[in-house]
């Protein structure tokens, strides 16, 4: 399968600053940007800094962000699915996670996060994919925005929502072991019915695992 992408920009107007929101960009474009010291939620922003040029140089990897003049303050990534989790046992070149979404404190509440999923979502190719986020309340800011796990719930499946990923049931255990977990799916037009039923089977595994065992 190749992995084709289109360039996109998008201009979002603040009370303070005037934000850029493009991509996807490749390793060196983002070379050329700073990343913010307060994009911290998945490691110590110099490591993911370095951890999101390495997805833009994957085939299939796509960064979208957000900036501030050359301050990067957010973005989102779209990767395949680690090799270690369950969504990666199909082997589906047509599947991959959103896998990362962060925007600075500063500049929540302006739907950031919401356009740049709209943004990425603009490239016609992203159609041939299913498109999934494994949502988990401990990875959510509950703390700095003062929202409950359920509020936080929401905006998660709002700001999903504007680029079409829908809550989907899994037996994931991970994903059942709490109410307010869950998995977001897109599935892009052109994907096959085929492809289709290989993911439906990664959804429900455990349950096709233990009637293997049972067969």
């Amino acid at each position: 399968m190749e992995h084709t992408k289109s360039f996109f920009q998008r201009n979002v107007k603040t009370d303070t600053n005037d934000l850029i929101i493009e991509g996807p960009l490749t390793s060196d474009e983002l070379s050329q940007y700073s990343f913010h010291d307060q994009l911290t939620a998945f490691r110590p922003p110099k490591k993911q800094f370095e951890a999101i040029k390495g997805i833009a140089n994957l085939p299939e990897g796509r960064i979208i962000v957000a900036r501030f003049e050359g301050t990067i303050v957010g973005y989102v990534t779209y990767l395949h699915p680690d090799p270690l989790e369950r969504w990666a046992e199909g082997k589906m070149e047509n599947l991959i996670e959103l896998g990362a979404i962060e925007v600075i404190p500063g500049f929540r509440g302006y739907r950031v996060g919401s356009q740049l999923i709209e943004v990425s979502m603009l490239d016609e190719y992203m159609e041939n994919y299913i498109i999934i986020s494994t949502e988990y309340y401990w990875h959510w800011d509950l703390k700095s925005t003062g929202l409950s796990i359920w509020q936080y719930r929401k905006v998660m499946e709002k700001m999903m929502g504007a680029g079409g990923l829908t809550p989907a049931p899994t037996d994931d255990p991970e994903i059942i072991s709490h109410p307010a977990n869950c998995l977001m799916v897109r599935i892009g037009k052109n994907v096959s019915g085929s492809d289709v039923d290989k993911f439906d089977h990664l959804r429900f595994l455990t349950k096709h695992q233990y009637s293997n065992r049972r067969s």
